[in-house]
């Protein structure tokens, strides 16, 4: 069992920055290929940006290429999204996701196995 608590969400103009953390409960989140989500009201859940094991790949979606950035620390059992740029599209709940299966599919997010409770971002225009 893998528990994730993120942070950093909260209200930003537009063209400002974010940064949300994902801290995991277990020793072995470097076994995890970890995701960031979001789901806006009345949307379904769409995936982000994802991270290999050890960081070497990262995986995101054409529309926050260029401006968002995962990483991870498996030192600090900690996962990050930098958002740059932020537009008002952007609002949504952000979530966490880790997924002990092969690297296949990041981008789906019912092949991933635990998840966070969710952390609110709002860019206002």
């Amino acid at each position: 069992q893998v528990q994730l608590v993120e942070s950093g969400g909260g209200l930003v103009q537009a063209g400002g920055s974010l940064r949300l953390s994902c801290a995991a409960s277990r020793r072995t989140f470097s076994n995890y290929i970890m995701g960031w989500f979001r789901q806006a009201p009345g949307k379904e859940r769409e995936f982000v940006e994802a991270i290999s094991w050890l960081g070497g790949s990262t995986y995101y979606a054409d529309s926050v290429k260029g401006r968002f950035t995962i990483s991870r620390d498996n030192a600090k059992n900690t996962l990050y999204l930098q958002m740059n740029s932020l537009k008002p599209e952007d609002t949504a709940v952000y979530y966490c996701a880790a997924k002990a299966t092969p690297i296949a599919a990041v981008t789906n997010p019912a092949l991933y196995d635990y998840w966070g409770q969710g952390t609110q971002v709002t860019v206002s225009s």
